[in-house]
């Protein structure tokens, strides 16, 4: 999967009323075309079964990390060939929401990914992508295009120090430039002051019931200024148990996980349980 990035070509489109940088091969622009045409046949009565279906279309895609870490400056990058754990929700939330309004144009596509990668849905730059998770999940809550489920399951509130991205500065590349390293820092400054909920670990199994196949899951960790490590979809298995489906760094490709959720997450040392978030 090295070479899968040599091929790209840079477009320019207007989103939202300017130019932008957008990032997508002759192979990815295609595979959206054979994507549309084979979502266009699934039928589902929410957004949940639809959720699940679209990830579904992805089992065996190659997990690959760091996908949106390309160029110089900030671009909407659009890769189906292979899928961190965030692009891959995000890529089937994008044509999920595609189905729920009945398009199929590839400009549809663009303006919702880019709706649900970037603060407040523009593009402006790295620090507007929004890196950490939870706040992912506030910014397109704020949005109206999901809603933080975590309290009502039986989560707790949590005060964690989110900023292990200025404090690691040297494992992202567009830190090095200062202003991106200043705007990351105002960033998690903002995160202090907005608690998030996690439904801990050992309380999982007891609220499966209230978790929904389609929602999007976080997990959460111990990890020191971290929020998020991994997040997928959660999807009710033929054994009645809630799995997550998602791009899976075990397997290295897009899989349900075997295990139900609650089990699956006993085997990871650093989890702290999972945040939950309804699309809409």
């Amino acid at each position: 999967m090295k070479n899968i990035f040599y091929f790209l070509i840079f477009l320019y489109f207007n989103l939202h009323g300017y130019a932008q940088n957008l990032i997508c091969s002759p192979q990815d622009r295609e595979a959206f075309n054979t994507k549309i045409n084979l979502i266009s046949q699934i039928k589902t009565q929410d957004m949940g079964s639809t959720m699940v279906a679209v990830g579904k279309t992805f089992i065996g895609i190659p997990y690959v990390a760091k996908t949106l870490e390309i160029g110089e400056t900030e671009s909407l990058v659009i890769n189906f060939q292979g899928l961190d754990c965030t692009t891959f929700v995000e890529n089937v939330l994008a044509f999920s929401l595609m189905l729920q309004n009945n398009e199929k144009d590839f400009d549809s596509f663009i303006d919702h990914l880019e709706t649900i990668r970037y603060k407040d849905g523009n593009l402006n730059g790295y620090s507007s992508r929004l890196h950490y998770f939870s706040e992912w999940i506030a910014n397109n809550e704020h949005k109206g295009l999901l809603k933080d489920m975590t309290s009502q399951i039986g989560g707790v509130e949590s005060s964690k120090a989110i900023n292990f991205m200025s404090t690691h500065r040297e494992l992202y590349p567009f830190l090095k430039d200062a202003d991106n390293y200043e705007k990351i820092q105002a960033s998690e400054e903002f995160l202090k002051s907005q608690s998030i909920c996690i439904l801990p670990q050992d309380q999982i199994k007891a609220n499966e019931h209230l978790i929904l196949s389609g929602d999007i899951i976080a997990l959460t960790t111990s990890i020191k200024g971290l929020d998020i490590t991994h997040t997928g979809i959660a999807s009710r298995e033929a054994d009645g148990r809630i799995h997550l489906l998602h791009a899976s760094t075990g397997s290295m490709e897009v899989e349900v996980s075997k295990l139900p959720l609650a089990d699956y997450l006993k085997d990871i040392k650093s989890n702290t349980g999972i945040m939950v978030a309804r699309p809409l």
